[in-house]
């Protein structure tokens, strides 16, 4: 009884779908050389771009019910990207990071390649070479 009691609340906090997020930026001055990008295994974006600083864009939702734990920070070199929901309940996320060409990327602290090729998938420039994290 109390798996089928579990089982309706869970089915009661709705689906999340980051297609339907509506995208939050968030610019960070940066002028050295080497960005290492911990993304904590969620769906990054990495993109070179014709910029100066560093722009993230994230897509968030989360079912209902759910508490959001979310931070983004830019640290001595280390943009720190955590997103999480808590209780019973679904959240769904991705980020996109665009970079100055002249910056060294770094992908959880291994090197990566910044190519990107576009796509429908919310409207913007996705990464070919890189489109999920991995241990």
């Amino acid at each position: 009884m109390a798996g089928v009691i579990l089982a309706a609340g869970i089915g009661l906090t709705g689906c999340a779908n980051v297609e339907e997020a509506k995208p939050e930026t968030k610019t960070f001055p940066f002028d050295g050389k080497t960005l290492n990008v911990r993304s904590h295994d969620i769906s990054t974006d990495l993109v070179a771009a014709e910029r100066e600083d560093v722009k993230v864009t994230r897509w968030f939702d989360v079912g209902i019910g759910a508490d959001e734990e979310t931070s983004w920070s830019l640290k001595k070199g280390v943009l720190d990207l955590q997103a999480a929901c808590g209780k019973i309940a679904n959240c769904d996320v991705r980020f996109r990071v665009e970079v100055p060409k002249s910056v060294k990327v770094l992908r959880n602290g291994r090197a990566t390649d910044l190519k990107g090729a576009k796509t429908k998938a919310a409207g913007v420039m996705r990464s070919a070479t890189v489109p999920v994290d991995t241990p």
